[in-house]
């Protein structure tokens, strides 16, 4: 089955949709192998990286807006709500790590206010793990829908951030980059809030 999410202003991605569904890479399961718990995982689609967590002894709690993506979660085995990450959320400034993964940082299409939320999410020490897409892919903002076959979703804000843009990006949200993750040619960014 091919996903392709398709922008107003032309450009097109195919979504790897067997990935979103697969259990956690080898390489993401480092990753997260890494971070301090208590975990908040923002649109966690099916739970893939809350129960890799949960596998690891790591708390982890998902969030989805969507309702089909909490019940994929939940039969998982993943601890998960049906939230938009904007609303009010359990834990909110205790988080020692906040993902937003698999393009993530696009939810809403305002990466600055999607990480100042992030930011208001984590405790002093926590650290948010941002997917950038590689350098040189660029940064985007607009408007998005995904087609499968003849099924056509409604245009939704939608934002991709370059790896190149994140530093300056997290900046405008008041956060700063403590460091990268570079693995299986993907991009993840640590950030940390900036301290006054």
């Amino acid at each position: 089955m091919t996903v392709l999410m398709r922008a107003r202003d032309g450009w097109t991605q195919p979504l790897a949709v067997a990935a979103w569904t697969a259990a956690a890479t080898p390489a993401e399961r480092a990753l997260l192998a890494s971070l301090r718990g208590p975990v908040l995982d923002l649109g966690c689609g099916p739970g893939r990286l809350v129960v890799a967590l949960g596998e690891l002894g790591i708390p982890a709690l998902g969030v989805d807006a969507s309702a089909h993506a909490v019940d994929q979660a939940r039969a998982r085995g993943a601890t998960a709500l049906r939230h938009s990450v904007f609303d009010p959320l359990p834990g909110e400034g205790r988080w020692h790590s906040v993902l937003l993964l698999d393009g993530n940082v696009g939810i809403g299409g305002a990466p600055v206010d999607l990480l100042r939320r992030v930011g208001r999410l984590l405790s002093g020490d926590g650290r948010a793990v941002v997917e950038a897409a590689p350098p040189g892919a660029g940064s985007w903002t607009g408007e998005a829908r995904l087609e499968r076959d003849d099924e056509i979703s409604g245009w939704f804000p939608w934002a991709r951030v370059g790896a190149d843009d994140l530093v300056r990006v997290a900046a405008a949200a008041g956060l700063r980059l403590t460091g990268w993750h570079v693995a299986a040619g993907r991009w993840f960014a640590r950030l940390g809030r900036v301290v006054a």
